[in-house]
This record gives C-alpha cells, structure tokens and sequence, in this order.
C-alpha cells in the first residue's frame, strides 16, 4: 500500500480530474467509482480495477479489509482524510474509490427491448432510469449525444450497478436507430390519444425517454411509430422522466410475464 500525502501527487491529480471533468474521462477512457457496492458490482461483472484509494478512516472498515485482500494484484493508494474528500462526491464517502476502464459497450444485435434516451441531462434522473432498465431486463439503452455522462460519478451512484450488466451506448444517433428499428417505437407524450395501457408490448419494443424538460424532440416523433401517454388522472401536469421510463418499462415487463 503506497501513501500519498501531497496534493502535487501524479496519481491524486489524475483521480481528482477524472472525479470533476467528463472531457478527462472519454479522453482517458477511465471512470471512478465510489463506494464499497460499486466496486462489488463491477469485480461480480467480471472486470478487475486499476488502482483502489482509500482514506485513512476506511482502514478498519469491516468490508474493506477483505474486498482489498481479494484483489492481490492491484494497487492501493492511502489518502489522508482531507485529500480524499476532494475527490469523492459524497457527503458521506465510506473512504473507498476505484479506478476502472470504461469497458466496450457490448450491443446486441437485434434487440428486441431498448430504451432511448434524448438529451436526459440530469444525472441522478439519468442514473435511475439505467437503474430501472437494467432491472427490467432492457437488452441495450442508448444515449444521445446531449445525455449526461453515462460515467460520471453521480450517474453511477445512481445507477447502483447497472452499468456492469446493461449495455450502455453513448452518442447514438437515435433517429437512425429509431428509423430502422423492427418493433414498436414508444414516443411518450402529453397529447398522445393512446394509452400506455391499451398496447401490446410483447414483441420488440424502445422506449423512447425526452429531456426533463422538453421532452422529445419534434424529428424523434416524427418518426417513431407508438405516440403513448401514461394515463394520469390527478392534478399532475408531468412525470418526472425517470418515474415515466419506469412505468413504461415495467408495463413491458408486466405483459411479457403473462
């Protein structure tokens, strides 16, 4: 275990500008993630971290102990409390970050359950819905270029593990994919005549998710074959996107389980 103690440190500079900067991230092609449950989720994926950072109060942590121990061959960096919370985003860090490759999203060919995101830019929402998607069984999700980063810190926090078990597509272009998709093209809007629940949704589908606040644009609907609106019988304007990819998802997964 090596301790670092300065910040003009080689290898603190570079976790702390791929904690705070997307660019240093795609450039990189590297993530961090924080916690003790990310770093799990991502070892139970098959992959193996570059390097481990911890603070100096996580060193008697009952599950860090172990966690270190299986992995032999990586290296760990000692921090002192106060440089660690320069990098870490959390209020509360459990002292715990790991330093991964972002792995090749791996796509499947013919998807029959996607989901479509245009310019979702807040990254909790962003990580929910990944959240969402991957527990519904969502074959493939693909962002658009505007998306939040998929591998930011507080998109990963949020997504609790998706990452490692959904595959993720950035920069999509989602008109073509949405042009040449072989199923049902969900478009959800406010004024749509048909209801979410009053369609089949046992054959191929995407679910197509806007901007939180504008919604989808006008050449995504333009094209996509399912205008839906999700039956909403308070005094309610909108859904949160997330809560709306979410109840989109599930009505697959609830009809498909029939």
């Amino acid at each position: 275990m090596k301790r670092i103690s300065s910040r003009d440190n080689a290898s603190f500079k570079q976790l702390k500008k791929l904690a705070e900067s997307s660019k240093a991230r795609r450039k990189a092609a590297q993530a961090l993630l924080d916690g003790i449950h990310l770093l799990a989720a991502c070892l139970e994926s098959g992959m193996q971290p570059r390097l481990v950072a911890i603070s100096e109060n996580a060193l008697d942590h009952p599950e860090i102990g172990p966690l270190l121990a299986s992995l032999p061959e990586v290296e760990v960096l000692q921090l002192p409390d106060a440089l660690f919370n320069e990098i870490t985003q959390l209020d509360t860090p459990v002292g715990l970050l790991a330093l991964i490759d972002i792995p090749p999203a791996r796509i499947p060919s013919n998807a029959g359950f996607c989901l479509m995101l245009e310019d979702v830019q807040d990254p909790g929402n962003l990580g929910t819905i990944l959240r969402s998607a991957a527990a519904a069984g969502v074959e493939v999700a693909y962002l658009s270029p505007r998306c939040a980063d998929a591998w930011s810190p507080k998109v990963l926090r949020a997504a609790m593990g998706a990452h490692f078990v959904l595959p993720i597509e950035e920069g999509a272009d989602l008109p073509a994919l949405v042009a040449r998709f072989n199923g049902k093209t969900l478009a959800t809007r406010l004024d749509a005549k048909q209801s979410l629940y009053q369609l089949d949704l046992r054959g191929p589908t995407a679910v197509l998710i806007g901007n939180e606040g504008a919604g989808l644009s006008d050449a995504l609907l333009e094209i996509a074959n399912t205008p839906v609106r999700i039956p909403m019988p308070g005094q309610i304007e909108s859904l949160n996107a997330a809560a709306a990819a979410s109840i989109c998802l599930f009505e697959c997964v609830r009809q498909r389980l029939k």
